[in-house]
């Protein structure tokens, strides 16, 4: 019965559509939800900063104070195109009808939630508090979460439900990600009559491209310049350009490293030149590496060897809600839900995948720490 109750549970979730920027009905129905299970639910006042649907919402199973809090997280938004869901269900998978994605990034994290909460009630489960953290707008940079005051959580660790493949799967590292635009600003000339009265914004760049390292640079480490945008003829000494490029580095020092030669390559040579460069650099997230000997993980593999789950530990060359909780002090890794093929119409989630993932929550709520007594 619970596994069908599950089932639809995220059916009806995904039919809420909640597109990054409209998530007040899901969040409507979701206090609604929490509240009938008898939780605590508070909201911020984030979405009159961050301009989303929706404001942070963080919905409380109170228990046993000896034991130490928990939080599980998931975002409420989606990609598109994603109104108008319609699940259907085939041999024990889930999937869109095929005109849009599925849902299951997230949404699958909530109906776990969902289920995990109604069980632990239903067998009176011994568990510490369990917070539930719902944010929107994490499809569009990790908007909601970066809102969220971490002050307003009491748990110290916990588990973020979103990340893809088998459950047992577990991100353990994610990388400090930066994003950055370079605009070379040289001269323009005749490149046929007098091009040496020109500054070329493609030599600066040129010459810039010889100290700047990109590709993978390590295991941990990769950088890359996706665009480069100038020029309107080819008779004219290109007088400006704009280059689009990022690094990605788990260590947050390496990650530094490169972006402090990226601008000395770019000024060096534009000086070189007798050019100029404006750099925009933005950090988009800050990465986080998680050790096997932390608690969180010690809890995880507590709960793995309960259920018989093989903890496959994997590093993320993407950014979530978690590199959010641990830049803020919150020790949480991003556990697999099952979902597949994720912001494409033929995303899928088999129903196993997801009655596993529900067993992981309550193991991991049943294994909550318990409190340290000081003498």
């Amino acid at each position: 019965m619970s596994t069908t109750r599950l089932v639809k549970m995220f059916e009806e979730l995904v039919t809420i559509d909640s597109v990054s920027g409209n998530e007040a009905e899901i969040h409507d129905f979701l206090k609604k939800k929490f509240l009938s299970f008898g939780l605590d639910v508070n909201e911020d006042e984030s979405m009159w900063t961050t301009g989303l649907g929706a404001n942070n919402m963080i919905a409380t199973l109170k228990g046993n104070n000896e034991r130490k809090p928990l939080l599980f997280s998931a975002h409420t938004d989606t990609v598109t195109p994603g109104n108008g869901v319609q699940m259907i269900e085939e041999n024990g998978i889930l999937y869109s009808k095929g005109e849009t994605i599925l849902g299951a990034d997230d949404k699958a994290g909530i109906a776990i939630m969902l289920e995990a909460i109604q069980r632990i009630k239903e067998e009176e489960i011994d568990t510490g508090d369990l917070e539930f953290v719902l944010s929107p707008g994490e499809e569009i940079g990790l908007i909601g979460s970066s809102a969220l005051d971490m002050e307003s959580i009491k748990a110290d660790m916990g588990y973020v439900l979103d990340s893809g493949g088998s459950v047992g799967r577990v991100t353990i590292a994610s990388p400090t990600l930066f994003m950055y635009e370079v605009s070379i600003i040289g001269k323009a000339a005749h490149a046929g009559l007098e091009p040496e009265k020109g500054i070329s914004a493609v030599a600066i760049l040129s010459d810039a491209l010889k100290d700047i390292r990109i590709g993978r640079i390590d295991e941990r480490t990769t950088a890359n310049i996706g665009v480069i945008q100038g020029g309107e003829a080819t008779n004219i000494v290109m007088d400006s350009l704009l280059v689009k490029g990022e690094v990605r580095a788990i260590d947050p020092a390496q990650a530094d490293t490169l972006i402090t030669e990226m601008i000395g390559a770019f000024e060096t040579s534009a000086s070189l030149h007798g050019g100029t460069v404006a750099i925009d650099i933005k950090k988009m997230a800050t990465g986080f590496d998680v050790s096997d000997d932390e608690e969180v993980m010690q809890v995880l593999l507590a709960a793995g060897e309960e259920l018989g789950y093989d903890i496959i530990r994997e590093t993320s060359g993407g950014g979530s809600d978690a590199n959010v909780f641990n830049a803020n002090g919150k020790r949480v890794v991003n556990l697999s839900v099952g979902y597949e093929k994720i912001h494409t119409t033929e995303e899928y989630i088999p129903v196993e995948e997801m009655e596993k993932a529900v067993l992981l929550v309550i193991e991991l709520a049943k294994h909550s720490p318990r409190r340290i007594e000081v003498q």
